[in-house]
Formats: structure tokens, C-alpha cells, sequence
């Protein structure tokens, strides 16, 4: 059972980052070491030629590493973001962007995960992420 729901998830997420609630962020799905969210498409998201843009993009990938991240270690707040790599794999649709988070290994101070981007109601992926989160100690 993941140790934080997505409601928790997201007052933790909005209240401590506050980009969170610009972007539009938010959690569908927690299960243990996994998590579902979404950006919401909204017009200013979008880049020259049509494409979401790549900072939406990871920024959405980084939102979901910590719900997964958070649903096996807790309520850990300082738990922070210390490598982050995305390939862009397809150009996005104007929609809303959904992201599947799953950690690969969970140890003492390092969680590493990755995500999986799509344009909604697509089955192409759109880009791939690798995420490492240092843990703080006790």
C-alpha cells in the first residue's frame, strides 16, 4: 500500500511548489513506487511550430518521479531531484500530457525512476525520463 495518497500528494506539491499550480500538475494515480499525472493543455504551453514545450515536459516528469518517490518513503518533504534526463522521442500534440513514474531502485539515499510521456488519448511516447532523487537521512 503506497504511503501517501494522491490528495497528500498534492497539498504537499502545491503548497511547497508552487510552479505545481501554474502548470496545472496533478496526480490521478499512487500505487507503490508508481504514480499517474497529467498537465492540462492550455495554450501558453506551447512552443513555436505547435509542440508543447520541453520544460512542460520535464517539469511534469519531475512532479510524478516525486509522487512515486514519496508513495514508498513517506512524507519526506526534502526528498530532491539530483539528476533528471529526457530524450525527446516525438513531438507532442497540443493536449493535455499524461506521465507514468516508476521507481527502478529505492535505496538508503537514492531513488532512481523513470517516466513515460504521452500526448493524451495517443499511445506513441512522446519522451522518456530518467530521474535520480537523493533522500535526505533521519
Amino acid at each position: 500500500m503506497p504511503k501517501i495518497t494522491p490528495r497528500e500528494f498534492e497539498s504537499i506539491a502545491k503548497d511547497r511548489v508552487p510552479i505545481v499550480n501554474y502548470l496545472g500538475c496533478s496526480i490521478e494515480e499512487i500505487g507503490e513506487g508508481t504514480a499517474k499525472g497529467r498537465a492540462v493543455y492550455r495554450e501558453e504551453f506551447l512552443r513555436p511550430g505547435g509542440t508543447v514545450a520541453g520544460p512542460v515536459l520535464m517539469a511534469l516528469a519531475d512532479f510524478v518521479m516525486y509522487a512515486a518517490v514519496l508513495s514508498k518513503i513517506g512524507r519526506v518533504e526534502l526528498a530532491v531531484t539530483t539528476n533528471l534526463s529526457i530524450n525527446f522521442l516525438r513531438r507532442p500534440s497540443p493536449n493535455d500530457v499524461v506521465a507514468y513514474a516508476s521507481l527502478i531502485k529505492l535505496g538508503k539515499r537514492l531513488a532512481v525512476g523513470e517516466v513515460d510521456l504521452y500526448s493524451d488519448g495517443e499511445e506513441e511516447l512522446i519522451a522518456h525520463v530518467t530521474c535520480t532523487y537523493s533522500i535526505p537521512p533521519d
